[in-house]
């Protein structure tokens, strides 16, 4: 009865190349339509109003603030410009108190600017600014936002374990702009962008071919450069680079073509969110080892593998995660100690045999060779919708991809690569690289900043440019 549930998981997660290549089409499809109009598509297309990437050739010392989760972390840049690029970062990371997370938001947001001020008043060189000029800061508020310009945004939503309700609806930025103010630091808000934008940033400051930052963590998300014109729905004058960052809010992507099995089918029915972030529930690092948990939770019903056992912890949701299933599934002792080990100690399974520990390992790379598969329909979606997903050009394009899933899941990074190659063709796929993109949503911040500064943008007379850097530097 174990086999026979396995050997059905593994037909209803296969993906092979003429669905997935279905998958990458519907992806272009409804990044089309999400360009098109407001609620368009499922995937939202957010403007962030990001029209100037880092070049390389910054100079000056910015700031970034990264809030995503239970802590926030805070960033010092030192920019030298073309071949010296970053000179120094400096970072610390705060735990934001539990009370702070359901409280006001005066009181989040007022403890966020004094732990800002103390970093700023630590560092020395910072106290000073030359010239008089505020000191900029690049904002990452990982939470679902509206944007009306690349330095506002009214939340729309908090996620993860927030719960403040007075901040819900209201200007973000002005909210920390403020509480910065009475702490009496001089500091100027530039852009407020996501971890997906910040990735984006912090991959085309290095390489100018970077055409996307992907996130594979706990969620999932993309962000990628448009051509301005290409976008019916933004109004008003184009900006003067021609481009736009556009934030995808790809987890809420759905096609009838993505392979949903029984257990995807539950999670999503008893999820805060059913109907919604198919595609996320599907691909990333917060839902994997919950799909690996409810097929070990039906082997164990219907079979006498697990032995006699207490079924209370493997009943128990989101109690085996993915980072479990990763250490069992990359397990290389001949006796799969590890497997046994993670069983033990997070589902209370004990005493297992040898053959029932590799059927666990067989699951656990089942539903992670899905995730990444599809993972890479999804960029072979964005590399559709931009042209590049054939050798007809030959240019070059680069996914900056960040996250815990992609960086430490190896056989998921592996799946991912592969795959990819495989739905471009060997032809195409030689102009096209996959890199990792480590602390983008941080420093990515500090270069959005910097490219996005009144004091710092450049022009595209190399002569203006150097003016321009010459004026800023904090020396």
């Amino acid at each position: 009865m174990a086999e026979q549930v396995v050997a059905d998981l593994r037909d209803k997660c296969e993906t092979p190349l003429p669905l997935l290549r279905e998958v990458a089409l519907a992806m272009a499809h409804e990044m089309g339509a999400g360009l098109q109009k407001e609620g368009g598509s499922r995937v939202k297309m957010l403007l962030s109003y990001v029209d100037k990437l880092p070049t390389g050739r910054e100079e000056g010392l910015f700031y970034g603030l990264d809030l995503g989760g239970t802590n926030f972390r805070v960033l010092k840049v030192q920019l030298g410009g073309n071949q010296k690029h970053v000179v120094n970062c400096d970072s610390k990371e705060v735990s934001i108190p539990p009370q702070l997370m359901s409280g006001s938001s005066s009181e989040l947001f007022g403890f966020i600017a004094s732990e800002l001020a103390k970093f700023v008043a630590d560092e020395e060189n910072c106290t000073n600014i030359s010239n008089g000029k505020k000191r900029e800061l690049g904002f990452t508020f990982s939470f679902p936002v509206k944007q009306r310009s690349v330095a506002s945004g009214t939340l729309v939503k908090w996620t993860k374990a927030f719960s403040i309700d007075d901040a819900v609806g209201e200007d973000v930025v002005a909210k920390l702009q403020t509480a910065m103010e009475k702490q009496g630091l001089d500091m100027h808000i530039a852009a407020l962008i996501n971890d997906a934008v910040g990735t984006l940033a912090g991959a085309r400051y290095y390489d100018k071919d970077v055409v996307a930052g992907i996130i594979f963590g706990t969620g999932t998300n993309a962000a990628y450069v448009e051509k301005a014109n290409a976008i019916p729905k933004l109004e008003g004058e184009l900006p003067r680079s021609g481009d736009m960052v556009i934030n995808m809010e790809w987890g809420n992507f759905y096609s009838s073509h993505l392979p949903i099995t029984e257990y995807d089918q539950e999670l999503d029915n008893e999820s805060l969110n059913p109907g919604e972030q198919i595609y996320e529930k599907l691909t990333s690092g917060m839902y994997l080892g919950e799909i690996v948990r409810r097929v070990l939770l039906k082997i164990s019903l219907h079979s006498s593998i697990f032995g006699n056992m207490d079924h209370t912890k493997l009943q128990t949701h989101f109690l085996l995660r993915t980072p479990h299933i990763s250490a069992m599934n990359h397990d290389k002792t001949p006796d799969l100690k590890i497997v046994a080990e993670k069983l033990e100690e997070n589902l209370a399974i004990t005493s297992t045999s040898l053959e029932t520990r590799k059927l666990v390992v067989e699951i656990c790379d089942i539903v992670a060779r899905r995730a990444a598969r599809l993972a890479a329909a999804g960029l072979a979606g964005i590399l559709k919708k931009l042209g590049r997903d054939c050798n007809d050009q030959e240019q070059r394009s680069v996914i900056a991809i960040d996250g815990g899933l992609f960086e430490h899941y190896t056989k998921f990074r592996e799946y991912l690569d592969i795959t990819l190659a495989e739905l471009l063709g060997e032809e195409a796929s030689k102009s096209v690289a996959v890199k990792h993109a480590d602390d983008g949503s941080g420093i990515g911040a500090a270069l959005i900043a910097a490219s996005q500064s009144q004091y710092c943008n450049a022009e595209s007379d190399e002569v203006a440019a150097k003016n321009t850097y010459h004026t800023c530097r904090e020396d």
